[in-house]
Protein backbone atom coordinates (compact mmCIF):
# COMPACT_ATOMS: atom_id res chain seq x y z
CA UNK A 1 0.00 0.00 0.00
CA UNK A 2 1.20 3.54 -0.47
CA UNK A 3 -0.52 7.44 -0.42
CA UNK A 4 -1.40 9.11 -3.33
CA UNK A 5 -3.91 12.14 -4.14
CA UNK A 6 -6.69 10.33 -5.93
CA UNK A 7 -8.97 12.84 -8.21
CA UNK A 8 -12.24 11.04 -8.65
CA UNK A 9 -15.55 11.44 -10.78
CA UNK A 10 -18.25 12.56 -8.71
CA UNK A 11 -21.59 14.19 -9.81
CA UNK A 12 -19.51 15.62 -12.82
CA UNK A 13 -17.31 17.39 -10.42
CA UNK A 14 -13.62 16.76 -8.87
CA UNK A 15 -13.10 15.01 -6.05
CA UNK A 16 -9.73 14.82 -4.64
CA UNK A 17 -8.26 13.48 -1.83
CA UNK A 18 -4.96 11.28 -0.46
CA UNK A 19 -5.41 7.58 -0.36
CA UNK A 20 -4.07 4.67 0.95
CA UNK A 21 -4.10 2.36 -2.49
CA UNK A 22 -3.20 -0.77 -3.27
CA UNK A 23 -0.04 -1.22 -5.51
CA UNK A 24 -2.02 -3.88 -7.68
CA UNK A 25 -3.98 -0.48 -8.54
CA UNK A 26 -0.70 1.20 -10.80
CA UNK A 27 -1.28 1.37 -14.30
CA UNK A 28 0.56 -0.80 -16.37
CA UNK A 29 4.80 0.16 -17.53
CA UNK A 30 8.50 -1.56 -17.15
CA UNK A 31 9.55 0.61 -14.55
CA UNK A 32 8.51 0.70 -10.35
CA UNK A 33 9.79 4.10 -9.31
CA UNK A 34 9.81 4.69 -5.24
CA UNK A 35 8.70 8.98 -5.70
CA UNK A 36 11.00 10.73 -3.27
CA UNK A 37 9.46 14.03 -4.30
CA UNK A 38 6.63 15.50 -6.72
CA UNK A 39 5.71 19.16 -7.89
CA UNK A 40 2.37 21.13 -8.25
CA UNK A 41 2.31 22.96 -11.06
CA UNK A 42 -0.37 25.40 -12.61
CA UNK A 43 -1.46 22.27 -14.70
CA UNK A 44 -1.62 20.14 -11.82
CA UNK A 45 -3.73 22.88 -10.15
CA UNK A 46 -5.95 22.83 -12.89
CA UNK A 47 -6.58 18.94 -12.68
CA UNK A 48 -6.76 19.13 -8.69
CA UNK A 49 -9.35 21.33 -9.11
CA UNK A 50 -11.47 20.52 -11.75
CA UNK A 51 -11.35 23.98 -13.34
CA UNK A 52 -10.11 22.85 -16.69
CA UNK A 53 -10.69 18.94 -17.91
CA UNK A 54 -6.89 18.57 -17.75
CA UNK A 55 -7.46 15.05 -16.64
CA UNK A 56 -8.41 12.57 -19.39
CA UNK A 57 -9.53 9.68 -17.18
CA UNK A 58 -10.90 8.60 -13.86
CA UNK A 59 -9.54 7.91 -11.21
CA UNK A 60 -6.42 9.90 -11.55
CA UNK A 61 -3.24 10.80 -10.12
CA UNK A 62 -2.21 14.19 -10.90
CA UNK A 63 1.12 15.31 -10.77
CA UNK A 64 3.54 16.27 -14.22
CA UNK A 65 6.52 15.59 -12.30
CA UNK A 66 8.73 13.24 -10.17
CA UNK A 67 11.65 12.64 -8.93
CA UNK A 68 12.85 8.90 -7.23
CA UNK A 69 14.79 5.90 -7.49
CA UNK A 70 14.03 2.87 -9.18
CA UNK A 71 12.17 -0.56 -7.11
CA UNK A 72 11.72 -3.06 -10.35
CA UNK A 73 12.83 -2.35 -13.69
CA UNK A 74 12.55 -4.82 -16.84
CA UNK A 75 13.96 -1.60 -19.21
CA UNK A 76 17.19 -1.90 -20.36
CA UNK A 77 18.51 1.70 -19.37
CA UNK A 78 17.12 1.46 -15.70
CA UNK A 79 17.79 -1.25 -12.46
CA UNK A 80 16.80 -0.62 -9.18
CA UNK A 81 18.77 1.83 -7.06
CA UNK A 82 18.99 4.07 -9.79
CA UNK A 83 17.42 7.70 -9.35
CA UNK A 84 15.27 9.47 -11.78
CA UNK A 85 13.44 11.92 -13.14
CA UNK A 86 10.15 12.47 -15.32
CA UNK A 87 8.25 15.83 -16.85
CA UNK A 88 5.11 15.19 -19.00
CA UNK A 89 4.80 12.07 -20.93
CA UNK A 90 0.67 12.56 -20.10
CA UNK A 91 1.46 12.14 -16.25
CA UNK A 92 -1.30 12.87 -14.34
CA UNK A 93 -3.46 13.80 -17.62
CA UNK A 94 -3.75 10.12 -19.57
CA UNK A 95 -1.59 7.81 -16.89
CA UNK A 96 -1.27 7.95 -12.93
CA UNK A 97 1.43 10.66 -11.96
CA UNK A 98 4.30 11.51 -9.48
CA UNK A 99 1.81 13.07 -6.75
CA UNK A 100 1.94 9.60 -4.87
CA UNK A 101 4.26 7.54 -3.26
CA UNK A 102 4.83 4.77 -6.42
CA UNK A 103 4.84 5.25 -9.84
CA UNK A 104 5.01 2.87 -12.45
CA UNK A 105 5.84 4.24 -15.97
CA UNK A 106 7.65 3.60 -19.15
CA UNK A 107 11.09 3.35 -18.95
CA UNK A 108 11.22 5.39 -22.28
CA UNK A 109 9.99 8.45 -20.26
CA UNK A 110 12.34 8.22 -17.89
CA UNK A 111 16.01 9.98 -18.04
CA UNK A 112 18.67 9.68 -15.22
CA UNK A 113 18.66 12.10 -12.21
CA UNK A 114 21.43 14.80 -13.69
CA UNK A 115 24.73 14.36 -11.85
CA UNK A 116 25.27 17.37 -9.16
CA UNK A 117 21.44 17.54 -8.59
CA UNK A 118 19.49 15.55 -5.69
CA UNK A 119 15.85 14.60 -6.12
CA UNK A 120 14.66 17.81 -4.52
CA UNK A 121 16.88 20.29 -6.30
CA UNK A 122 15.57 18.33 -9.45
CA UNK A 123 12.04 19.10 -8.88
CA UNK A 124 12.44 22.77 -7.68
CA UNK A 125 13.56 22.90 -11.31
CA UNK A 126 10.44 20.49 -12.38
CA UNK A 127 8.71 21.33 -15.81
CA UNK A 128 8.89 24.99 -14.83
CA UNK A 129 12.80 24.91 -14.92
CA UNK A 130 13.24 22.45 -17.52
CA UNK A 131 10.63 24.49 -19.49
CA UNK A 132 12.88 27.84 -19.15
CA UNK A 133 15.70 26.36 -20.31
CA UNK A 134 13.99 24.65 -23.44
CA UNK A 135 12.97 28.47 -23.75
CA UNK A 136 16.17 29.81 -23.71
CA UNK A 137 17.75 27.01 -26.01
CA UNK A 138 14.23 27.93 -28.33
CA UNK A 139 15.98 31.67 -28.71
CA UNK A 140 19.80 31.06 -28.97
CA UNK A 141 18.67 28.43 -32.21
CA UNK A 142 17.05 31.11 -33.38
CA UNK A 143 20.09 33.51 -33.16
CA UNK A 144 19.69 35.52 -30.03
CA UNK A 145 22.68 36.84 -28.80
CA UNK A 146 23.23 39.14 -25.47
CA UNK A 147 23.89 41.93 -27.38
CA UNK A 148 21.07 41.95 -29.13
CA UNK A 149 19.31 44.22 -26.59
CA UNK A 150 16.23 43.46 -23.82
CA UNK A 151 14.60 40.15 -23.41
CA UNK A 152 11.47 40.27 -21.86
CA UNK A 153 10.12 37.64 -19.38
CA UNK A 154 6.09 37.86 -19.01
CA UNK A 155 4.43 35.95 -16.11
CA UNK A 156 8.12 36.28 -14.13
CA UNK A 157 7.03 35.56 -10.74
CA UNK A 158 5.49 31.66 -11.82
CA UNK A 159 8.06 28.98 -11.83
CA UNK A 160 9.15 28.97 -15.86
CA UNK A 161 9.36 33.66 -15.25
CA UNK A 162 11.24 32.79 -11.98
CA UNK A 163 13.95 30.20 -13.86
CA UNK A 164 13.57 31.84 -17.29
CA UNK A 165 15.10 35.25 -15.47
CA UNK A 166 17.89 33.48 -13.68
CA UNK A 167 19.09 31.50 -17.09
CA UNK A 168 18.91 34.08 -19.39
CA UNK A 169 20.82 36.65 -16.84
CA UNK A 170 23.54 33.82 -16.72
CA UNK A 171 23.68 33.93 -19.96
CA UNK A 172 24.76 37.47 -20.31
CA UNK A 173 21.33 39.01 -21.19
CA UNK A 174 19.84 41.82 -20.11
CA UNK A 175 16.76 40.71 -19.05
CA UNK A 176 13.11 42.76 -18.20
CA UNK A 177 10.62 41.44 -16.08
CA UNK A 178 6.80 41.64 -16.24
CA UNK A 179 4.87 40.88 -12.88
CA UNK A 180 1.31 42.16 -11.74
CA UNK A 181 2.63 41.64 -8.40
CA UNK A 182 5.61 44.86 -7.65
CA UNK A 183 5.73 43.46 -4.02
CA UNK A 184 8.24 40.79 -5.59
CA UNK A 185 10.31 42.93 -7.10
CA UNK A 186 13.76 42.74 -4.36
CA UNK A 187 13.37 38.91 -5.30
CA UNK A 188 13.40 38.96 -9.14
CA UNK A 189 16.46 41.57 -9.39
CA UNK A 190 18.05 39.73 -7.21
CA UNK A 191 17.39 36.52 -9.51
CA UNK A 192 18.85 38.66 -12.33
CA UNK A 193 16.01 40.77 -13.60
CA UNK A 194 17.47 44.38 -14.69
CA UNK A 195 14.08 46.08 -15.06
CA UNK A 196 10.35 45.11 -13.56
CA UNK A 197 7.68 46.49 -15.60
CA UNK A 198 4.26 46.08 -14.46
CA UNK A 199 1.98 43.45 -16.26
CA UNK A 200 -0.58 46.16 -16.73
CA UNK A 201 1.26 47.83 -19.35
CA UNK A 202 1.04 44.46 -22.04
CA UNK A 203 -2.04 42.78 -20.90
CA UNK A 204 -4.81 45.01 -21.80
CA UNK A 205 -5.36 44.64 -26.00
CA UNK A 206 -3.46 47.00 -28.31
CA UNK A 207 -2.06 47.81 -31.43
CA UNK A 208 -1.25 45.37 -33.98
CA UNK A 209 2.19 47.13 -34.72
CA UNK A 210 4.41 48.75 -31.33
CA UNK A 211 7.34 50.40 -30.45
CA UNK A 212 10.08 47.95 -31.13
CA UNK A 213 11.01 47.21 -27.86
CA UNK A 214 12.21 43.85 -27.13
CA UNK A 215 15.16 41.82 -29.29
CA UNK A 216 13.26 38.54 -28.11
CA UNK A 217 10.80 37.46 -25.05
CA UNK A 218 9.80 34.10 -23.17
CA UNK A 219 6.14 34.56 -22.84
CA UNK A 220 4.26 32.04 -20.01
CA UNK A 221 1.04 34.72 -20.28
CA UNK A 222 -0.55 34.02 -23.99
CA UNK A 223 -3.46 36.16 -24.80
CA UNK A 224 -3.44 39.85 -25.28
CA UNK A 225 0.15 39.63 -23.31
CA UNK A 226 1.84 37.41 -26.35
CA UNK A 227 0.09 39.91 -29.02
CA UNK A 228 1.82 42.82 -27.29
CA UNK A 229 5.06 41.12 -27.26
CA UNK A 230 4.84 39.72 -30.55
CA UNK A 231 3.89 43.52 -31.44
CA UNK A 232 6.76 45.53 -29.94
CA UNK A 233 9.76 42.92 -31.11
CA UNK A 234 12.69 44.39 -32.72
CA UNK A 235 13.45 43.78 -36.29
CA UNK A 236 13.98 39.71 -36.93
CA UNK A 237 13.08 39.25 -32.81
CA UNK A 238 11.22 35.74 -31.64
CA UNK A 239 9.51 35.00 -28.33
CA UNK A 240 9.84 31.59 -27.21
CA UNK A 241 5.66 30.88 -26.54
CA UNK A 242 5.12 28.02 -23.07
CA UNK A 243 2.28 29.16 -21.00
CA UNK A 244 -1.70 30.56 -20.98
CA UNK A 245 -2.21 32.22 -17.91
CA UNK A 246 -4.02 34.63 -19.21
CA UNK A 247 -5.48 32.73 -21.64
CA UNK A 248 -5.55 30.15 -24.69
CA UNK A 249 -6.54 33.08 -27.18
CA UNK A 250 -3.83 34.99 -29.68
CA UNK A 251 -6.16 38.22 -30.76
CA UNK A 252 -3.12 39.11 -32.31
CA UNK A 253 -1.73 40.71 -35.91
CA UNK A 254 0.46 39.68 -39.17
CA UNK A 255 1.75 42.32 -38.95
CA UNK A 256 4.95 41.98 -36.80
CA UNK A 257 5.54 38.78 -38.99
CA UNK A 258 5.41 39.93 -42.38
CA UNK A 259 6.42 43.71 -41.67
CA UNK A 260 9.16 42.98 -38.89
CA UNK A 261 9.88 39.11 -39.87
CA UNK A 262 9.88 38.17 -35.73
CA UNK A 263 9.23 34.52 -34.98
CA UNK A 264 6.76 33.07 -32.51
CA UNK A 265 8.78 29.69 -31.52
CA UNK A 266 6.36 27.21 -29.64
CA UNK A 267 7.71 25.30 -26.64
CA UNK A 268 6.66 22.26 -25.67
CA UNK A 269 7.68 20.20 -22.33
CA UNK A 270 5.49 17.41 -22.69
CA UNK A 271 6.57 15.43 -25.69
CA UNK A 272 9.95 16.27 -26.24
CA UNK A 273 12.71 14.04 -27.95
CA UNK A 274 14.67 12.07 -25.21
CA UNK A 275 18.08 13.64 -26.38
CA UNK A 276 16.75 17.61 -26.39
CA UNK A 277 15.69 16.41 -22.50
CA UNK A 278 19.13 15.52 -21.50
CA UNK A 279 20.55 18.61 -23.19
CA UNK A 280 18.24 20.48 -21.39
CA UNK A 281 18.93 18.85 -18.01
CA UNK A 282 22.19 19.24 -18.32
CA UNK A 283 22.58 22.81 -18.99
CA UNK A 284 20.43 22.78 -15.88
CA UNK A 285 22.85 20.92 -13.51
CA UNK A 286 25.43 23.10 -14.96
CA UNK A 287 24.47 26.66 -15.09
CA UNK A 288 22.08 26.62 -12.02
CA UNK A 289 23.69 27.58 -8.72
CA UNK A 290 21.99 25.45 -5.78
CA UNK A 291 21.32 29.00 -4.36
CA UNK A 292 19.03 29.96 -7.09
CA UNK A 293 17.18 26.35 -6.79
CA UNK A 294 16.36 26.31 -3.81
CA UNK A 295 15.52 30.23 -4.04
CA UNK A 296 12.51 29.65 -6.15
CA UNK A 297 10.87 26.61 -4.00
CA UNK A 298 8.85 26.34 -0.99
CA UNK A 299 8.23 23.14 -0.04
CA UNK A 300 4.31 21.19 1.12
CA UNK A 301 3.29 17.80 2.56
CA UNK A 302 1.19 15.79 0.03
CA UNK A 303 -1.86 16.58 2.04
CA UNK A 304 -1.42 19.93 1.67
CA UNK A 305 -1.62 19.69 -2.31
CA UNK A 306 -5.44 20.57 -2.98
CA UNK A 307 -5.04 23.76 -0.32
CA UNK A 308 -2.13 24.87 -2.46
CA UNK A 309 -3.40 24.16 -5.90
CA UNK A 310 -6.39 26.36 -4.79
CA UNK A 311 -4.27 29.43 -3.81
CA UNK A 312 -2.25 29.12 -7.07
CA UNK A 313 -4.78 29.40 -9.29
CA UNK A 314 -5.77 32.88 -7.29
CA UNK A 315 -2.09 34.26 -7.71
CA UNK A 316 -1.27 34.10 -4.47
CA UNK A 317 1.96 31.07 -4.52
CA UNK A 318 5.31 32.33 -5.64
CA UNK A 319 7.93 30.49 -7.22
CA UNK A 320 8.16 26.44 -7.42
CA UNK A 321 5.94 23.93 -4.85
CA UNK A 322 8.09 20.89 -4.54
CA UNK A 323 5.82 18.29 -2.55
CA UNK A 324 7.26 15.81 -0.03
CA UNK A 325 5.13 12.96 -0.73
CA UNK A 326 6.36 10.76 1.76
CA UNK A 327 4.89 13.49 4.88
Amino acid sequence: MFNALLLEKEDDRTKASVQSIDEARLVDGDVLVRVEYSTLNYKDALAITGKVPVVRTFPMVPGIDFAGVVEESSHAEFKPGDSVVLNGWGAGETHWGGLAQKARVSGDHLIPLPEGLTARQAMAVGTAGYTAMLCAQALERHGTAPGDGDVLVTGANGGVGSFAIAILARRGYRVVASTGRSSEEPRLRELGAAEVIDRSALSAPGKPLQKERWAAAVDCVGSHTLANVCASLHYGGAVAACGLAQGMDLPASVAPFILRGVALLGVDSVYVPRERRLRAWASIASELAVQTIEQVASEIALGEAVDVAGRLLQGEVKGRVIVDVNR
